[in-house]
């Protein structure tokens, strides 16, 4: 069945997305990695401007003063917002946590490194926009592909909410943490919207057993736990580079302790899941087979993860290696997710027009 202008245009727009995606996690891993979270203190301008300054002398003298006290403005409108809910005592933490009043140096590299990461944030978020304006092609006969591209738009609005908060709370840990998450369920409602599109309606039924969907949604799971715990080493790391004020980066692992050996093994238990799927993957598709190319690519990124892991674990955690782990963390994911979608109806490869 031949797909419409439309559709096509949908598909190929939904395709973006997911590609800007993947560059928005990169920029914001680069963001971590080299402590620029903060180069902008206030959102969603970056020093009241549009385009950011190169230089101290383009911002006032009190700036300090002026963006600790709107952050404090903020933070508490923020508290108040989680007493509604019911989470008090998170509110009284954010309340009564001093570090977050800490003023930042002004550092050119690290705003436009701030600032660069938001472009690409609105550059994603503008496509996100186009493919749920464009997803009503498929109104008449796919309405779950309309539905979800707008509670992304909506989840979007949220994140980017939810990076205010992160900005104003100075980076407070939990804030970071789900912030990554949502990043990733964001992706995953793209990617579903992609499959979704490229579906036949009648013979992409897949005869998958049930082993081997169940072992892809055990290997889903642990990349999303290793994913979290990995934020959480990050935040551990962040800690531990400001009381040692960036200095002695080889003594850092060492001084994350427990988290961080925690994240090196489960690494081992990720690894050994996913060599027993891509064996019955192997065994049940044929090497042409998008589940089959969906796997190799997933075990590649995995092999390639696991290097960036020991360059970051004896070479004193460089930032490249620090972002480019993030990254392939993402991808890995993104790949099982997929995987998973065509480990119950496959898939028709890009490019084909039925």
């Amino acid at each position: 069945m031949k797909v419409s202008p439309e559709k096509k245009r949908f598909q190929t727009i939904n395709i973006a997305t997911i590609i800007s995606l993947f560059v928005l996690i990169l920029a914001g891993g680069v963001v971590r990695s080299t402590g620029s979270g903060m180069g902008c203190p206030d959102w969603p301008k970056c020093f009241d401007q549009y385009v950011p300054p190169t230089s101290v002398t383009q911002i006032p003298k009190d700036y300090k003063d002026k963006y600790v006290a709107k952050r404090l403005a903020k933070n508490q409108r923020f508290a108040h917002t989680l007493d509604v809910l019911g989470y008090t005592d998170l509110a009284n933490r954010i309340r009564n946590d001093k570090s977050i009043l800490l003023p930042e140096d002004f550092n050119a590299a690290k705003t436009w490194t701030e600032y660069i990461n938001r472009l690409a944030g609105v550059a994603t978020g503008f496509l996100l926009l186009l493919t749920a304006a464009y997803s009503f092609s498929y109104l008449k006969d796919k309405k779950r592909i309309v539905v979800a591209s707008i509670f992304n738009v909506i989840l979007v609005g949220f994140q980017g909410w939810l990076g205010g908060i992160v900005v104003s709370t100075n980076l407070l840990a939990w804030t970071v943490t789900v912030h990554m998450l949502l990043a990733l369920a964001i992706l995953a409602i793209s990617i579903y919207t992609y499959h979704a599109a490229r579906l036949n309606n009648s013979s992409d039924r897949v005869a998958a057993k049930p082993l081997l969907k169940v072992l892809a949604l055990a290997a889903i799971l642990l990349s999303i736990i290793q994913i979290t715990i990995g934020t959480e080493v990050r935040e551990r790391i962040d800690a531990i580079s400001g009381r040692l004020q960036g200095q002695s980066r080889e003594s850092w692992v060492t001084d994350a302790g427990a988290i961080f050996s925690n994240h090196r093994d489960l690494a081992i238990l990720v690894l050994v899941a996913n060599v027993m799927l891509y064996a019955l993957i192997r065994r049940g598709f044929n090497r042409h087979s998008v589940q089959q190319q969906v796997m190799s690519f997933s075990f590649l990124m995995i092999m390639l993860q696991i290097v960036t892991g020991i360059v970051l674990s004896y070479d004193g955690l460089p930032p490249a290696a620090q972002a480019i782990h993030i990254v392939l963390a993402s991808l890995v994911f993104g790949a099982q997710f997929y995987l998973i979608l065509n480990l119950y109806r496959s898939a028709k490869v890009w490019g084909s027009n039925s």
